[in-house]
């Protein structure tokens, strides 16, 4: 069977989740350290224009999504599971919730002034002009956009007052067992946990920092280093794996063959064209023939991206 390997960099919130699953899970996994900004020569060539991270490989497959990670992570090792019996669609809801309100309050706070100067403070101006100015394009063309920080700071103790209320009366995880609802939730307050700028708003609530500690417990798993060279030449010399077997008609008569392109509808929104060769209710796969990498399978959630004909 293929190593699981993730291309992520170690400030990455997003990134922080999958490395928090693959710790639940008690996984062996291969770090791959990608550029936190554009270009990403190695990582483009596996993806074929997927900006966001973390990516996940399973030899000549390519996930793509947190979301879709844990779902990948739950056919590698069935449990511990991400989606509890019968809290399956709230599990997930939550999720998702939290990859976006969440997430996006989590940005905005993490991103005022006073916060980035403790950030960059030893970053060199340079890196630090190129990463602003690489993040402000990053919303260009999705439905997301940037929360004001006045708003955000008036909105942010109802947030985490419910949060707190849940996990007083809920036990030791949001939905009493862990699931994927606790790694979505925690990884924008591990963001701000970085810095003592943003970190109170976490501190403050004593329920959500006890929880915190506990989802953080679960660590990483065990990563070992491995090249982003090594990584292509790893899909180069793979063969992608046989799609599943789904019967479902896609609403919009997309079609497996057809040539299509497919993007976030949030941020990051830059197309990867290919042709459709699984489409489901959970899943879309595109197949890709890169020059360097070979034959690849692009895997995205449908839940959060578009698919149009190319």
């Amino acid at each position: 069977m293929s190593e699981l390997i993730l291309h992520h960099y170690p400030t990455s919130l997003f990134a922080e989740k999958a490395r928090l699953m693959l710790g639940f899970k008690g996984l062996s996994w291969r770090s791959v350290i990608i550029p936190p900004i554009l270009p990403k020569p190695d990582v483009t060539c596996l993806t074929g224009g997927y900006r966001k991270t973390p990516v996940l490989q399973v030899g000549a497959d390519i996930y793509c999504d947190t979301a879709l990670i844990a779902r990948r992570l739950e056919q590698e090792k069935a449990s511990p599971t991400f989606y509890p019996e019968g809290q399956e669609f709230t599990s997930a809801s939550l999720a998702s919730w939290a990859d976006s309100v969440l997430f996006l309050h989590a940005v905005s706070l993490v991103f005022q002034p006073e916060s980035l100067a403790v950030r960059f403070a030893k970053v060199p101006p340079e890196a630090v002009k190129a990463f602003v100015a690489d993040r402000a394009t990053f919303f260009e063309g999705g439905m997301a956009t940037r929360l004001p920080i006045e708003l955000v700071r008036h909105q942010w103790p109802t947030l985490m007052n419910r949060l707190e209320t849940q996990l007083e009366r809920s036990g030791d995880f949001l939905l009493g067992a862990p699931s994927i609802a606790d790694f979505s939730v925690a990884h924008p307050l591990w963001f701000l946990k970085q810095t003592p700028v943003t970190a109170a708003a976490v501190d403050a609530y004593p329920a959500v920092s006890a929880w915190f500690q506990r989802v953080v417990g679960f660590g990483h798993g065990a990563s070992s280093e491995l090249s982003s060279a090594d990584a292509v030449e790893i899909a180069r010399q793979a063969t992608p794996a046989p799609v599943p077997t789904e019967v479902f008609t896609d609403p919009n008569g997309f079609e497996v063959g057809q040539q299509v392109s497919v993007s976030a509808v949030d941020y990051g929104v830059n197309a990867v064209h290919g042709e459709l060769v699984f489409n489901g209710r959970e899943e879309i796969i595109v197949r890709r023939d890169d020059e360097r990498a070979g034959v690849v399978h692009v895997h995205f959630p449908r839940f959060g991206f578009r698919l149009d004909a190319k």
